[in-house]
């Protein structure tokens, strides 16, 4: 089962409306979820994708943050991005993931992305830009 949480990322207000959410603090959530998903973990530790499982595994978290960045703040459906994780872990890893915590670090991730959006949009609208 996946170690997330859904306080891993969740912002407070006072952070929301006093800090710009950088794209860099996006980065860091979905590493933060990646580094706690019992999963992947194992197969980078026994390098079940091969030797360079380290370095894919920093390609998964950019592969996922190009996806989110992609998006332009449409939704991303939970669904599209379980099937993403469903086919990425095993041809990158070899690994077959049954325990749910497929579906489990998808939630965890939209989480972050739409609270990455949500303060992108505040700062929109108090800055007077147009979304």
């Amino acid at each position: 089962m996946a170690d997330v949480s859904p306080r891993i990322m969740k912002l407070d207000a006072a952070t929301a409306s006093s800090e710009s959410i950088s794209p860099a603090r996006l980065r860091d959530g979905i590493d933060l979820v990646l580094s706690r998903w019992f999963g992947l973990q194992m197969a980078i530790e026994n390098r079940w994708g091969g030797k360079d499982s380290p370095q894919k595994s920093r390609r998964f978290a950019a592969d996922i943050f190009s996806l989110f960045s992609r998006s332009n703040g449409a939704p991303i459906w939970t669904e599209d991005l379980e099937n993403f994780l469903n086919e990425y872990m095993p041809l990158t890893f070899n690994t077959e993931i049954e325990d749910g915590s497929i579906e489990e670090v998808a939630e965890q991730l939209l989480v972050i992305h739409e609270e990455y959006l949500q303060c992108e949009a505040s700062l929109h609208v108090r800055s007077g830009r147009n979304i």
